[in-house]
């Protein structure tokens, strides 16, 4: 029964952190994080553990690809090599000063670097909930920079638990090695599972097929990069990527309506979930620790945390320096930031519950049969650096957003008003020969070309390009009565349902109409 008492307790902490979180204006990751703690106390639910397996294996695919789907690829090209520098180069230096301090405070040299693998790599899911109210330049690298660096760091976690458990050596071509073929077979293992998806979705047109096989695409990008012991992490991306570029042009609207509500409500509870599990997880880890041991744990918690902190200021201080020096070139200076953009994008480096994966990933014992050596301080200083950023840099981002005074991006506007514009006066510009093809009543595409022009005409004013008070004022009448009358209409046909003149199925269907109509008028509503 502890199953189904899980999710029952997960879903009311879902509702209550967010619930309060909206009301308090806190950070409902930080919330749910403090409920998970909490639910810790639960004698019943201290059986309960967030498997690894589960994690990198289910959970992670998913929720990268969806993030990969809703990144820029246009932003990422524009700061590719800033973006590789903080997945790459970052990584592995964090890796290495955590790995040196942990060494300094007791632990073996590859417990040290296992340490420093788990908490090196910010996590995506973390990184898109607390900072998505930030400029989307921003948000862009930080996406960018969370969803390649979780690859680097499992090849460092790898490579660090084969030399401790004795199936790996360490060899600088050995190294070099397994580097390439993670990035390069995990590149082209996505880019495979794309090009058989896309072809796969051309020819399933049902929408539930179509998302079915939209689905496994993450989870096949990840199986296969796994065969061939290339980074999973990097496949899924790059599947992801390629498709977002491609999806447009094949996917039929119907499709990707129900996708988009099936994978925002899958993530939103995955996300959710994870940060109580991560509470939870980090509690079982305090309790597994006593006396002097624990005290070192803590101490090693907070040198951790300083350190991670610390080299993630260091590096956004030093590393963007040095390129300004070695690139003159006029484009270099249109990527440059100021110092407050920077503290900025160096407090946004949560860590969640990747980090936390990778440290319950580590082997209870080695080949000799001999247990995994600090593997119950792993497990605590990993969740106890999770909890401090989500908690404190939580907590202290909007202040230092608000100190930073980033100037207000009007990009996204600007460019959707041009989409929205340009498609509007291509259509009314092609209508009048689409009407001679289709052979369509003249009154009708008359009345068309009315609608199309009053809609240009809304979207100018709304912008401001045109001043025209008396049309918008119109359009708010128009869309609030619209809405009113749906609610009218929806109330007869239950009314009807409700006296026995029409059948429940016949209520759906008239229902799934009228709904269809007030999320337009309601999604219209809200982006004017």
């Amino acid at each position: 029964m502890l199953g189904l008492e899980l999710i029952v307790v997960l879903g009311l902490a879902l509702l209550l952190g967010e619930g309060i979180g909206y009301r308090l204006r806190v950070a409902p990751p930080v919330l749910l994080l403090v409920i998970g703690v909490l639910l810790g106390f639960v004698p019943a639910l201290r059986e309960v553990h967030l498997p690894a397996e589960v994690m990198l294996l289910l959970f992670l695919p998913a929720l990268l690809y969806w993030e990969s789907l809703n990144t820029s690829l246009r932003e990422i090209r524009r700061d590719l090599r800033g973006i590789i520098l903080l997945s790459t180069t970052l990584v592995i230096a964090t890796a290495g000063t955590v790995a040196v301090v942990a060494h300094a405070l007791g632990l073996g040299w590859g417990p040290a670097w296992v340490l420093g693998a788990a908490v090196a790599p910010t996590d995506a899911t973390a990184v898109g909930v607390l900072a998505r109210t930030l400029p989307r330049r921003n948000v862009t690298l930080l996406r960018a920079e969370s969803l390649i660096n979780d690859g680097t760091a499992l090849v460092v976690y790898g490579l660090a638990v084969g030399i401790t458990v004795g199936e790996e050596h360490f060899t600088v071509p050995h190294v070099t090695w397994l580097f390439l073929v993670s990035y390069v077979g995990g590149a082209l293992a996505g880019a495979l599972v794309a090009w058989v998806a896309i072809r796969a979705r051309r020819v399933f047109e049902n929408p539930l097929l179509g998302n079915v096989a939209a689905i496994t695409t993450p989870f096949a990008a990840f199986l296969l990069a796994e065969l061939v012991h290339a980074s999973g992490v990097l496949a899924v991306v790059v599947a992801g990527l390629i498709i977002s570029q491609a999806a447009p042009r094949m996917v039929r609207a119907v499709t990707r309506q129900q996708g988009e509500e099936f994978w925002s409500l899958a993530t939103f509870v995955i996300n959710g979930s994870l940060f109580v599990l991560v509470g939870l997880e980090a509690q079982s880890a305090a309790r597994s620790l006593h006396g002097s041991a624990l005290t070192d744990a803590l101490i090693a918690v907070a040198a951790v945390t300083a350190v991670v902190v610390g080299a993630r200021f260091a590096f956004l201080f030093t590393v963007p320096y040095l390129v300004r020096l070695l690139d003159r070139r006029p484009q270099q200076r249109l990527r440059r930031v100021n110092y407050r953009s920077r503290v900025v994008s160096a407090v946004s480096g949560f860590r969640g519950a990747v980090s936390l994966a990778v440290a319950l990933a580590v082997p209870t014992v080695l080949d000799s049969g001999e247990p995994f050596p600090d593997r119950d301080t792993i497990v605590f200083v990993t969740s106890g650096v999770i909890v401090t950023t989500l908690v404190v840099q939580g907590l202290l981002l909007p202040a230092v957003v608000r100190w930073a005074r980033l100037p207000p991006d009007v990009s996204m506007d600007d460019e959707r008003f041009l989409a929205e514009t340009t498609a509007t006066e291509e259509a009314l510009e092609a209508l009048p020969q689409i009407a001679t093809d289709l052979d369509t009543d003249p009154a009708v595409a008359d009345r068309m070309r009315r609608e199309y022009e009053t809609h240009l005409a809304l979207l100018r004013a709304g912008t401001g390009e045109t001043d025209d008070e008396d049309l918008l004022r119109h359009d708010r009448h128009y869309t609030a009565l619209r809405l009113e009358l749906l609610t009218r209409k929806r109330a007869a046909v239950v009314r009807l349902r409700d006296q026995k003149r029409i059948d429940d199925t016949v209520l759906r269907q008239v229902q799934r109409r009228l709904d269809i109509e007030e999320v337009r008028l309601v999604r219209r509503q809200s982006t004017e």
